[in-house]
C-alpha cells in the first residue's frame, strides 16, 4: 500500500536521461504504417552509382534515416530497422546509437554489445548506453570494467553505475561510486537513500538523510516509507510531523504503517485528519482492519468509499474468506465491477481452505485466466482434501498446457506425491525441478525430504539431504523424523549428533523427532536421557507431545507402571493421544484393565474415536472376551461411530491401484488371488500359521483365516509382485496400521519371492526382507 518511489523507478530515470536525441515532427509512427526508408532521389541514386560522393547526401536526410529507425525500434520491428541501418550510405554516431538504444529496449543485448564493439566512433551517449545495457542485462562485472575505460564520464554515467550496484544489493559498492563522483544531482543523492533504504539499512539512510536540508519530497516518503517497514513507527512519526509539505503518499504512508501494525485507532485519526483521501488511504483502513480480524468495521469503511478500485474489493473479500464466511465472500465477487486475477485467486483459495473442493473447481474452471498461484491452489487444494489423483492430474495438465511451473506448483505437488506415495511421479518432478533451476535450497531441498521420506525410500532423501548447501532447522528435523518414522532409530540419533556439531540448536520439534526414534526402535535409556535433559540443554520446556512419546516408550518396552507415573506427573492433564498411547500398550502386553481404564478417558473425550473403539476390541478378542468385543460393536453403533474402512494402495507405472479387503473390483483379481494361494501354501511350509485370534469374530478358526488372507495389503503386495520385474523394491501403503497377521506374512513372503518390501501404515514404516522386518517386531 506505500506508494514511495520505488529503486526500478529511479533506474528508470537514469536510464530516461540518455535519452539526448530530439522527437521530430512528422515521423510516420502509427502501427501498420510503413515509413520511407529512401529520404531522396539523390540518396537513391548514390546507392546504385558507388562512383558518387556520399558528401551529396544532407544532414537532414541522416536525421530522417535515423528517425526511420528509432520508428521502427519503438514498435518492436528491429529486423526493419537493421535493413534501414544497413541500406543507409552514410550514418552518423546518432544512427548506431538508435540502433544499439533500439536494440537494449527490445532485449536485443548481444547485438547491441556487438555493433557497440564494431562503431568506428563513439561519443559520450554510446558509451553511457551501452552502461546501462549491462546493467540492466544485470552483468554489473562487464558495466564496471567499461565505466573504467570512458574516456570521458558524466553525471548520468556515474548514476548508471550506482543504480547498477543499488538495484542489485551491492549497496557499498553503489556508495563508493556516490563518495568518487565529482558531480551530484537529485538522481545521485535519491539512489543512494533509496538503495539504503530498499535493503534494511535505515540507520545509513538516515545519517545520508541528515548530511543535508535540500532533499525533495520523495526522499522524505522514501525514509518515512523504510521506518515503516521496519516496524519503527515513532521515528516514521517524528519524521512525517518534520516534514516541510506532505503529499498523498505521505499521509498513505503513516496511515498504512499505523493500519498495518494494530494501531488502528491512531490509523483512524490520521485519515480523518488527511485533506485529500485518495483511494489508497481508504483502502489502507479496509486492509488494516481485515489484517486485526476486525470484519464488521472494515465493512463499514468499505461501504462509504466514495471510489473503489480492485485491492479495495480484494480487500474486503479476502476478510471475509479468512473468517470462512464464503457465502458474503461470494456475494461481494458477484457484485465486483472490476475482477482481476487476483480476485479470482482470492475466491479459489477460500474454497479450498474450507473443504469445498467441488466449488474451488468450479471457479478454477470459470477464471478468464490463471496463473501460477490460481494453479497451485487448486492444485493444494486436492492434495490437502485428500485428492491426490486429482492434484497430480492437474499438475500434468498444467505442465502441458505450458504454463510456467513455479517452486510453489513443484512442492505442492511433491507434498501430494508424498501423501500418496507415488514415488516414481515424485522422481519425474524432481528431474523436472533440476530442469528448472529450482533444486537448490531449502525451500526445495526440504519438499523432496518429506517426498522421498514417505515414500518409503529413506536412501534417496539422505541424498537429497546432504545435497542441501544450506540446511535450516526444518532439514534437520525432517531427516531426523524419516529416520524415526523408518524405524531407524540409530541412523536419527547420528543425525542429531551431526546437527549439534553444526551449531543448530534443536528445538521442541527436534525433540519429538528424537523421542519418537527411541520409541521406535526400544531405546528406552537414551530416550530417558534425552527427555530429562531437553530444559537444561536446550531450553526446552517438554509439551504434550513430548510426554506421548515418552509414555510410549515405557509403554512399548513393557514398563507400563513408569508410564503411568509419568503420566500422573504430567504438568497439564493428559489428552487423548497420550491416553491412546497407554491403551496401545496395554494391548501390547495384554493389560486388559489398564487398556479398559484408558479406553474409557479416551471415549469421554474423543466419542467418535473410532481407532481407540478397535483397538480395545483387539484387547477383548486377544482375550477371549467375545461378549465385551460385541458390546463395542452395539457401543460403536449406538454412538454413531463408523470404523474407517481399511485400504491399500500400490504405485505401478506411475498409476495407483487402490485395494480394499477381498477386493472385487481390480481387473487383474482373478490372478490376484491364484497367485495369493500359491503363496499361501509355500508360507505354511515355511511354518506360517495365520494370527486368528486378531479377526473381531466369533467365527471357526477356518472362516477367520480366510478373513485375514485377503487383506488390502496383501491384495496390494502380490499384484505389485507380479506386475513389476523381479528384484525390484515394492512399496505399499496403507491408510491404518498394518496387522500382526499382515506383518508376519510380509515377513516370509519377502524371503520367498527375494524382494525387499516396504510397507508405509499409519504410524510408521517397516522393511521386510530375507524373512525378518526392521522393526525388530518391536512395533
Amino acid at each position: 500500500m506505500l506508494r514511495t518511489r520505488p529503486f526500478g523507478q529511479f533506474h528508470g530515470t537514469c536510464l530516461r536521461s540518455l535519452q539526448t536525441q530530439p522527437t521530430y515532427d512528422g515521423l510516420p509512427t502509427t502501427e501498420g504504417t510503413t515509413p520511407n526508408p529512401i529520404p531522396s532521389k539523390k540518396t537513391l541514386t548514390q546507392k546504385h552509382n558507388p562512383k558518387k560522393k556520399p558528401s551529396n547526401i544532407s544532414a537532414s536526410d541522416v536525421v530522417k534515416w535515423n528517425m526511420a529507425i528509432t520508428s521502427y525500434m519503438r514498435s518492436g520491428q528491429w529486423e526493419a530497422a537493421l535493413r534501414v541501418f544497413n541500406d543507409m550510405p552514410r550514418r552518423s554516431v546518432v544512427s548506431f546509437n538508435a540502433m544499439i538504444s533500439g536494440y537494449l529496449s527490445n532485449e536485443k543485448f548481444d547485438l547491441a554489445r556487438d555493433l557497440f564493439e564494431k562503431m568506428p566512433e563513439r561519443d559520450l551517449v554510446s558509451w553511457n548506453v551501452m552502461l546501462s545495457g549491462h546493467v540492466k542485462n544485470r552483468n554489473l562485472g562487464a558495466a564496471r570494467v567499461l565505466f573504467d575505460k570512458m574516456p570521458e564520464r558524466d553525471v548520468v554515467s556515474w548514476n548508471a553505475m550506482l543504480s547498477g550496484y543499488a538495484q542489485y544489493g551491492h549497496v557499498d559498492e553503489a556508495r563508493k561510486i556516490f563518495e568518487k563522483m565529482p558531480n551530484k544531482n537529485e538522481i545521485s543523492w535519491n539512489g543512494l537513500l533509496s538503495a539504503y533504504v530498499q535493503n534494511g539499512r535505515i540507520e545509513d539512510a538516515f545519517q545520508l538523510f541528515s548530511s543535508k536540508t535540500d532533499w525533495e519530497l520523495v526522499s522524505w516518503n522514501c525514509l518515512m516509507g523504510g521506518y515503516v517497514r521496519k516496524n519503527r513507527l515513532a521515528d516514521a512519526r517524528q519524521l512525517f510531523d518534520q516534514m516541510p509539505t506532505r503529499d498523498a503518499v505521505s499521509w498513505n504512508t503513516m496511515i498504512t504503517g499505523y493500519a498495518q501494525n494494530g494501531e488502528l485507532s491512531e490509523a483512524r485519526r490520521l485519515f480523518e485528519e488527511s485533506p485529500a483521501r485518495d483511494v489508497f488511504a481508504w483502502t489502507s483502513m479496509v486492509s488494516g482492519y481485515v489484517q486485526h480480524d476486525m470484519l464488521a468495521e472494515a465493512r463499514i469503511i468499505f461501504d462509504k468509499m466514495p471510489v473503489k478500485n480492485p485491492v479495495s474489493w480484494n480487500a474486503i473479500i479476502s476478510g471475509y474468506v479468512r473468517c470462512k464466511r464464503m457465502d458474503i465472500a461470494r456475494e461481494l465477487f458477484e457484485a465486483m465491477p472490476c475482477r482481476n486475477i487476483s480476485s479470482w485467486n482470492t475466491m479459489l483459495t477460500g474454497y479450498a481452505q474450507s473443504s469445498d473442493v467441488a466449488q474451488a473447481r468450479f471457479i478454477f474452471d470459470r477464471m478468464p485466466q490463471r496463473d501460477s498461484i490460481s494453479w497451485a491452489a487448486m492444485i493444494a487444494g486436492y492434495a490437502q482434501n485428500g485428492h491426490g489423483d486429482e492434484a497430480l492430474q492437474l499438475f500434468v495438465e498444467m505442465k502441458r498446457e505450458g504454463k510456467r511451473l513455479t517452486r510453489s506448483s513443484y512442492t505442492c505437488a511433491l507434498s501430494t506425491c508424498a501423501e500418496i506415495g507415488a514415488l516414481e511421479l515424485g522422481r519425474q518432478l524432481h528431474g523436472g525441478l533440476v530442469k528448472a533451476g529450482f533444486e537448490s535450497g531449502c525451500y526445495v531441498g526440504n519438499a523432496l525430504l518429506v517426498m522421498y521420506s514417505k515414500c518409503g525410500s529413506i536412501e534417496e532423501a539422505y541424498v537429497v539431504f546432504e545435497e542441501i548447501q544450506q540446511k535450516d532447522i526444518v532439514s534437520w528435523n525432517t531427516m531426523i523424523a524419516g529416520y524415526a518414522r523408518h524405524g531407524f532409530g540409530k541412523e536419527a540419533l547420528v543425525i542429531f549428533e551431526s546437527m549439534k556439531a553444526a551449531g543448530i540448536i534443536p528445538d521442541d520439534v527436534t525433540m519429538v523427532g528424537v523421542l519418537s526414534a527411541c520409541s521406535h526402535t526400544g531405546l528406552v535409556e537414551r530416550g530417558t536421557k534425552y527427555f530429562h535433559s531437553m530444559n537444561q540443554d536446550y531450553g526446552i520446556t517438554a509439551n504434550s507431545k513430548h510426554y506421548t512419546c515418552m509414555i510410549d516408550l515405557l509403554g512399548r518396552a513393557g514398563r507400563l507402571d513408569e508410564a503411568q507415573n509419568l503420566m500422573r506427573n504430567m504438568p497439564f492433564e493428559p489428552d487423548g493421544a497420550t491416553w491412546g498411547a497407554l491403551l496401545g500398550a496395554s494391548r501390547i502386553h495384554g493389560n486388559t484393565e489398564l487398556g479398559e481404564k484408558a479406553a474409557k478417558m479416551i471415549f469421554e473425550m474423543e466419542p467418535k474415536n473410532a481407532g481407540m473403539y478397535v483397538l480395545l476390541s483387539n484387547l477383548y478378542a486377544a482375550s477371549g472376551r467375545w461378549g465385551d468385543v460385541r458390546k463395542m460393536r452395539l457401543k460403536m453403533r449406538d454412538k454413531g461411530v463408523q470404523k474407517v474402512p481399511g485400504y491399500s494402495w500400490v504405485e505401478v507405472q506411475n498409476k495407483i491401484h487402490t485395494f480394499s479387503v477381498g477386493d472385487s473390483v481390480h481387473p487383474e483379481k482373478d490372478k490376484i488371488y491364484a497367485f495369493l494361494e500359491e503363496l499361501d501354501l509355500k508360507m505354511k511350509r515355511e511354518g506360517y500359521v495365520s494370527s486368528t485370534k486378531l479377526v473381531l469374530h466369533d467365527v471357526e478358526e477356518e472362516e477367520k483365516e480366510n478373513m485375514l488372507k485377503y487383506h488390502s495389503e496383501k491384495l496390494a503386495v502380490a499384484f505389485a509382485i507380479l506386475s513389476t520385474p523381479a528384484g525390484r523394491t515394492i512399496r505399499v501403503m496403507k491408510n491404518l496400521r498394518v496387522c500382526e497377521d499382515c506383518h508376519n506374512a510380509f515377513k516370509l513372503i519377502s524371503k520367498i519371492v527375494g524382494r525387499l518390501i516396504i510397507l508405509r501404515d499409519s504410524y510408521r514404516f517397516h522393511h521386510f526382507s530375507g524373512g525378518s522386518c526392521s522393526c525388530g517386531d518391536y512395533w
